[in-house]
C-alpha cells in the first residue's frame, strides 16, 4: 500500500516565507543591476567633462574659434557665443542615445 502513503507537503507559511525571501533577493539584484548600469553612465560623464574642460582651456588660449561643433564619442559637443549677454560662452554636450544633457555657462574674459 505504499501508493496510498501520504504526501509531506509545506504550510501556507512556510510557503510565504519562501516567496518573501526570493523577492527580496530579487530586489537586491535588481538594485545592483541598475546600480551598475547609472554607474557605467556617470564614468561616461566624467569623459565628457574632461574633454569640456580642455575645450574650454583651448578657448582660453585661442586654439579653438566660437562658434564650435564636434562629435566626441556618442556626444555632439557645441561651444557657442551668448546673443543676449556678452561675455557668456555656452557649452553644451548631448548623449545620442539617452538623450542625456550637460550645459555650462563661463564668463569670458574680454
Amino acid at each position: 500500500m505504499d501508493v496510498l502513503k501520504k504526501l509531506k507537503a509545506s504550510s501556507l507559511m512556510e510557503t510565504l516565507v519562501a516567496t518573501v525571501l526570493i523577492i527580496i533577493v530579487f530586489m537586491i539584484a535588481s538594485l545592483t543591476l541598475n546600480n551598475i548600469l547609472f554607474g557605467s553612465i556617470r564614468k561616461e560623464a566624467g569623459k565628457i567633462n574632461t574633454h569640456l574642460n580642455e575645450l574650454h582651456y583651448n578657448y582660453l588660449h585661442s586654439k579653438i574659434e566660437v562658434p564650435y561643433y564636434e562629435t566626441f564619442e556618442d556626444w555632439e559637443v557645441s561651444i557657442e557665443q551668448s546673443k543676449e549677454k556678452d561675455g557668456i560662452l555656452f557649452i553644451e554636450a548631448l548623449y545620442i542615445e539617452i538623450d542625456k544633457r550637460l550645459e555650462r555657462q563661463i564668463r569670458t574674459l574680454e
